[in-house]
């Protein structure tokens, strides 16, 4: 199969599709990002690595940084977590508070926003600074010790960071945060405000496509452990917009308004995605779309 030919395909067929959508302005630094950028990454489960496009332009991860702070807690502490965050699709907005209060303080999956400063909460317990971890986990997983927290980015998100604190002392009302609300914000907005790569995302992704088998060859997450993220990423990771993402794509993804989004075709690869402009359900539109025609063109599928 021709992978490199295929990725400049599709950086081809974005191209004159056009892009369509709106940036993330109600985080002023990336309402600045250009709408028309757009590049695709594949890292192969041998170790190879292809790309197109501004594949190599960092980026900013946020909410695809949940995929790695849900795995370093499952690492620790195998599957304790479930007990404070419900594992089913929300239906509403990834920032909704509705739900939130109905089911008592309990989030329903750990891809929201209310169910990722659960995560938070319980990584800042186990390893004192959840934020630096999972930068410690995307550096040895991508092999790019450059990775780091955008604190621009950073103190944006904790400027009109409104709703989320208003989550975090929602769930602290309902006990369900161990440490104080200040300090889970503070490693949440750092998380979501690392800057990466395509490709740098494409390899630190490559342990779920590996079944849990770390860039080291060692185990990091059991293959269990592996098979119930991407089970998440599936149903919960790209918000109320997963079933659409099923429908088309076929495989794990989880998005992030920063128009990043990782894709994992289990036992074959990682596939990371960016184009900033997104859809009404805070999804990359550039990003689907070209998910949707790699899934076509290799007919790599879980389904």
């Amino acid at each position: 199969m021709d992978m490199q030919g295929i990725l400049e395909e599709i950086v081809e067929d974005i191209g004159l599709l056009g892009r369509h959508g709106e940036v993330a302005s109600y985080i002023p630094s990336l309402g600045e990002v250009s709408p028309d950028k757009f590049g695709i990454c594949v890292a192969m489960a041998d170790g190879s690595v292809f790309g197109a496009g501004d594949w190599l332009t960092p980026f900013s991860i946020q909410s695809i940084s949940k995929i790695f702070s849900l795995a370093l807690v499952m690492s620790y502490d195998y599957d304790s977590i479930w007990k404070r965050v419900f594992r089913e699709p929300s239906g509403t907005p990834f920032n909704s508070m509705i739900q939130l209060e109905a089911d008592l303080g309990i989030p329903r999956n750990p891809f929201i926003n209310a169910g990722a400063l659960v995560v938070t909460d319980r990584l800042l317990t186990l390893t004192g600074d959840a934020a630096a971890s999972v930068r410690g986990l995307l550096r040895s997983e991508s092999g790019n010790p450059e990775v780091d927290v955008d604190d621009v980015v950073a103190a944006s998100e904790a400027d009109h960071g409104h709703r989320n604190a208003s989550m975090a002392h929602l769930l602290a009302s309902y006990g369900n945060l161990e440490n104080p609300v200040e300090d889970v914000l503070s490693n949440y907005f750092k998380q979501c405000a690392l800057e990466m790569t395509c490709e740098d995302l494409a390899k630190a992704s490559l342990f779920l496509a590996r079944h849990g088998v770390s860039s080291g060859g060692t185990p990091f997450l059991s293959p269990n452990q592996s098979k119930r993220v991407n089970a998440v990423m599936l149903t919960c990771g790209t918000y109320d917009a997963a079933g659409e993402f099923a429908y088309r794509v076929g495989v794990p993804c989880k998005g992030g308004v920063g128009g990043g989004i990782v894709a994992i075709v289990p036992g074959r690869c990682s596939v990371t995605v960016w184009g900033p402009a997104l859809g009404p359900n805070g999804n990359s539109m550039a990003g689907i779309a070209a998910l949707d025609q790699f899934t076509a063109k290799t007919e790599w599928s879980i389904f």
